[in-house]
This record gives C-alpha cells, sequence and structure tokens, in this order.
C-alpha cells in the first residue's frame, strides 16, 4: 500500500460495531477531539426487539431510535466519522514502516469503504450472534411477545402465564429469576436434559412446572404468542415468554493478532477493557459471557474511551 494512503487513513481509534457500546465510545473519544471512525455492519442483534427498557431517560425507545439519536449526535463532533453497511474483515499489524504510527491495519468490505484504514487502537464492541433453538415459529414472537432479556423485558409480561425455554444448563437458575415477576411459568427443555431432577424439585417446590418434552411450535397472531404445542399434540397456553439462545462472539476478524479470548470465546479484557494485545481495547457484549442492558453496554464504552485517551497519552510522550 502506499505511504499517502495509510497516512490518508490514520484514526486515533477504529471501532467495531455501532451498538451502544460503540456509539458511546465514539462519543467520548470525539469529544477528547481524537480522530475515530465507527465501522458499523448495521445488523444489530436487538433488531427484532419493539422497545428497549432500563436505559435512564430513554426506557421504552426503540433500539433503532437510540442508535438514530446517538448517531446524530456524533454528527457534532468533526472528527467522528460512521461508516455503515461496512464489516471489518481482518485486523492485523502493518507491515509498512511508514506506518510506525499505527499498531493496526484494519480491512474493511462495503460498498462505500476503502479497502482498508489504519489505527493506533481498536475498540471492539461488536456483541454477539445468537442462535435460538430450533422452533419453526419462534422468530415470529421474538422480541413481541418472547424475549431473552428478563431485566429488560419481564415488567412487561408480570403476572401472566409465561414460558421460559431453552437447552442450556443455566436454566433451573433462569427460571428461579423470571420467577420474581411470576407465579405461572413453564420451564420447557425441549428435550435436552439440563435440568436435574433435584433442581425440577427446587423448581416445583416454587410453583414453578418443568416439561421436558419436545416442542413442535409456538402459537400466536400478530407477534403475541398464545400456547407452546408440544410434539405428542398437546398444547400449554401462555401469555409470553423467555428464551435462552446459545451466543457467540463473533470474533473472526482478530484471527491473526495473538490476542487472548475467554473459555466462551469472548474476548478478553481487564477491569479497564484492555485486551492481551497493546492497543486494543473491548467493550459491551463482545467481553461479557452473556448480553447486557443497553446503558451497562453504553457504560462500558464510555470506560474503555477514557482509558484510551490516557493510554495514548503515555504512548505519545513516550515518543
Amino acid at each position: 500500500m502506499r505511504d499517502d494512503v495509510y497516512d490518508a487513513a490514520l484514526y486515533d481509534a477504529v471501532i467495531i460495531g455501532g451498538g451502544p457500546a460503540g456509539l458511546s465510545a465514539a462519543l467520548n473519544l470525539g469529544r477528547s477531539r481524537a480522530r475515530v471512525l465507527v465501522v458499523d455492519a448495521d445488523r444489530p442483534r436487538n433488531a427484532a426487539t419493539l422497545n428497549s427498557h432500563g436505559f435512564l431517560t430513554r426506557d421504552g425507545v426503540p433500539p433503532h431510535e437510540l442508535r438514530r439519536l446517538a448517531r446524530a449526535e456524533l454528527v457534532a463532533y468533526p472528527l467522528v466519522e460512521v461508516l455503515g453497511r461496512t464489516r471489518v474483515t481482518a485486523v492485523t499489524e502493518p507491515s509498512c514502516r511508514s506506518a510506525a504510527q499505527a499498531r493496526f491495519v484494519v480491512a474493511l468490505e462495503g460498498r462505500k469503504a476503502p479497502a482498508s484504514v489504519l489505527a493506533r487502537a481498536v475498540i471492539v464492541a461488536t456483541g454477539l450472534r445468537e442462535t435460538l433453538p430450533g422452533i419453526p415459529s419462534i422468530r415470529a414472537f421474538y422480541g413481541m411477545s418472547v424475549f431473552s432479556c428478563a431485566a429488560c423485558d419481564a415488567w412487561e409480561l408480570q403476572d401472566r402465564a409465561l414460558a421460559l425455554i431453552g437447552e442450556t444448563p443455566d436454566l433451573a437458575d433462569r427460571a428461579r429469576l423470571i420467577a420474581r415477576w411470576t407465579d405461572r411459568l413453564t420451564v420447557f427443555t425441549n428435550g435436552a436434559d439440563v435440568v436435574d431432577p433435584v433442581e425440577e424439585a427446587e423448581l416445583a417446590a416454587s410453583g414453578i412446572v418443568v416439561e421436558r418434552r419436545r416442542i413442535a411450535d409456538l402459537e400466536g397472531e400478530r407477534g403475541a404468542v398464545g400456547a407452546v404445542r408440544l410434539e405428542d399434540g398437546s398444547r400449554v397456553e401462555i401469555a409470553g415468554g423467555f428464551v435462552r439462545p446459545h451466543w457467540s462472539a463473533a470474533l473472526d476478524f482478530l484471527a491473526d493478532l495473538e490476542v487472548e479470548l475467554d473459555g466462551d470465546g469472548h474476548l478478553a479484557v481487564d477491569r479497564s477493557g484492555r485486551a492481551s494485545v497493546a492497543g486494543l481495547y473491548g467493550a459491551g457484549d463482545a467481553v461479557a459471557p452473556g448480553p447486557q442492558q443497553l446503558i451497562v453496554a453504553a457504560g462500558q464504552g464510555a470506560r474503555v474511551a477514557a482509558v484510551l485517551v490516557h493510554d495514548e497519552i503515555g504512548v505519545r510522550t513516550a515518543h
């Protein structure tokens, strides 16, 4: 790559992901007069959710509206750019001597994106991929009457007959949590052996039913779930529910870096958001064992931005 291309595309930070963590980091870095590029594939995990909850001053606002408001605020900071409908394909170390000020080459793929840019620092805020149980109609209800986050959505479903559907080992623990909002809860394991007899007895003592038969499908209309239909044809009527997806971090683009991941495949970071590779940071769901509330992810993005600014002061002073 030509030297002038490197120089023209050098950013203080490239933020991978345009959710609450990434946009919050961009806002705070912009206020610190850093040159920032936010790269967003525009495929948020919560795209199916009608309303987000628990975000102070924005309780009940649709997630897409939060993203719109955040991007509008970034317009006031001329050194912050947002590149939408673009994905990062690789983050590598530069081989060109003229790129000595940059730690990373960030390869991009998108209709309006350059082939690559350089960055002094990279913040990973990509969130998670989620895989729902293999129930045919579950996507028709997901985000409208079936949710994954109890802290985010259980208030609206309180005191109803609810389902908890999942095939993960933490299902009994999730059932105990959801029981804070209803005394009519049925746990559906969909044939998976994830609730042992001791846990089932403890749940039964709290009035929680465990249903081990496999699910044929969900029934309902216009996003409002009304029943769980089992493979033997029997039905359990419900008025809402929760599901435990399998989550995985979307970090394939870091394959060329010798970066540490945790046991679940998330980016391993210290309490300040620093990863094991100098100049690499993480915030939001990409560094956590499961999805967080939006306000928590936004807070992490703000914290990482502050840490990055102080770290870069030290780097530039040393040079």
